[in-house]
């Protein structure tokens, strides 16, 4: 045996292992056959696994299954994975086997290493054994699905929902600031009607509220988590009451809405709550896309486009135009909906992936659920720093441009009729002249009369 190595044994015989990994053989099996990407499971599903060992060893003292000395390490041990002390010791690739098996045995053998160590053991001894203590009352089919459905709580709860909410109050902020700047309607990018600068904020705003309800909406589902189901969703190998205890101790430690799945065969065999989360998250997306393609182009020019709302600069926008800057901040929130879009898709096939009692997809769905939540969470945060705080209307843009919308006549409709209405813009149209100069000629109407139909502050409100 090299110095740098240490011999580990499994059920399939021995492993070398580095010396200082607090990991054990069936880690280094693992890191061994799926040598597949640089992708690893993020922070929040390595301290969802923390607590969920650290429940598990709480509950098993306390239901008499577990010798307190060596709970006790456990859970010093386990306390260690959740703040985050062993995340390099998390090596196991994404693509692996389909049950998450070989990161539940990452987790199980480093906390059981560590714990040995605390307890003044040589690592590896097996004195605090991986399976027998770290895992028991345990499976990896019940493990996994639930630090998936635990760690997107823990994300949504306190990172995603909090960094939508600072972004939903930035924008209703801009749409209070923008209230009283008129500006022209666009529908099928052509002129509309006229509305306000706010107006236009409020439906970003919105949709925004929105997707925070849709979050909200998957809680009682997400929630549920498969622990207790063991194998199979039978419960064999543990005690009746060791979810339900163990669920209930994370649930005070963490402030999430968590319960007991209410039958484990579809919380072991399904993972139909991650695909309706999932779908949230794409409909965030598509929200933040549109909200951001929306003030990218509002912003465009800043001379030769429409101009309506100037923008802070961020940073240089060309290598080769001097002075070129570029809605970067849009279009970094725009790649991020598209990768969550792109990563819904993975878990919507995923999610059918269920093989009678276990799905079999289950790191990947983790994975991009998590990703999906994290850079949504980061990128909608920023964009409302660097983006949506700075920006600024061109209020004597947003007006000048009302006078030439052909879309003015619609208010003259009601009283001259849509035809007349029509043949005026179709005249604007052809002549190069505003509505309101035609129809000083050709309505009929006083010019009291127009001014009060024309006025483009009358027309942003209903009647």
């Amino acid at each position: 045996m090299s110095n740098d190595f240490r011999i580990e044994k499994d059920s399939m015989g021995e492993m070398q292992v580095p010396a200082d990994a607090y990991y054990g053989a069936q880690t280094a099996r693992a890191v061994e056959n799926f040598p597949i990407s640089r992708l690893r499971f993020h922070r929040p599903m390595i301290k969802a696994l923390g607590l969920l060992k650290k429940a598990a060893a709480i509950t098993n003292v306390e239901l008499g299954r577990l010798d307190p000395a060596i709970g006790d390490a456990i859970q010093k041990a386990a306390q260690e994975v959740i703040d985050g002390k062993w995340d390099h010791q998390f090596v196991v690739d994404i693509f692996q086997t389909g049950s998450g098996t070989s990161t539940n045995m990452n987790t199980n053998e480093v906390i059981a290493n560590r714990a040995i160590e605390i307890n003044g053991g040589t690592m590896g001894d097996k004195s605090i054994h991986p399976n027998d203590h770290v895992n028991l009352g345990q499976s990896s089919n019940d493990i996994i699905p639930s630090a998936i459905h635990l760690a997107a709580m823990d994300t949504m709860v306190h990172q995603l929902i909090p960094s939508l909410n600072h972004l939903f109050d930035s924008l209703l902020s801009k749409s209070r600031d923008f209230s009283s700047i008129l500006k022209i309607g666009r529908t099928h990018l052509q002129d509309a009607t006229p509305m306000t600068l706010g107006q236009e904020f409020s439906g970003y705003a919105r949709q925004v509220q929105l997707g925070i309800d849709r979050l909200w909406a998957v809680e009682e589902r997400l929630g549920e988590l498969a622990l207790g189901g063991t194998a199979v969703g039978t419960g064999i190998n543990t005690h009746p009451d060791f979810a339900r205890k163990a669920i209930q101790w994370i649930c005070d430690e963490t402030g999430l809405n968590l319960t007991e799945a209410q039958n484990h065969f579809e919380a072991q065999g399904g993972r139909d709550a991650c695909v309706e989360t999932s779908g949230a998250l794409r409909t965030i997306a598509a929200s933040l896309i549109k909200v951001a393609n929306d003030i990218r182009f509002l912003a465009s020019g800043p001379r030769c486009g429409i101009g309506e709302l100037k923008m802070e600069a961020t940073q240089p926008g060309s290598s080769i135009m001097p002075g070129k800057v570029n809605p970067v901040m849009s279009e970094m929130l725009i790649m991020v909906g598209a990768q969550v879009m792109g990563n819904d898709a993975t878990i919507g096939f995923s999610g059918a992936y269920g093989n009678f009692e276990l799905n079999v997809m289950l790191p990947v769905i983790g994975h991009n659920l998590l990703e999906s939540m994290e850079i949504l969470s980061t990128g909608s945060r920023v964009f409302a720093d660097r983006a949506v705080r700075g920006l600024q209307a061109d209020k004597e843009r947003c007006e000048g441009l009302i006078e030439q919308s052909l879309a003015m006549c619609t208010s003259l409709a009601p009283v001259i009729g849509y035809d007349n209405a029509a043949a005026i813009a179709k005249d604007a149209y052809n002549s190069g002249r505003t509505i309101r100069e035609v129809a000083r000629e050709k309505s009929g109407l006083s010019e009291d009369k127009l001014n009060e139909l024309l006025d483009p502050a009358s027309q942003t409100r209903p009647g």
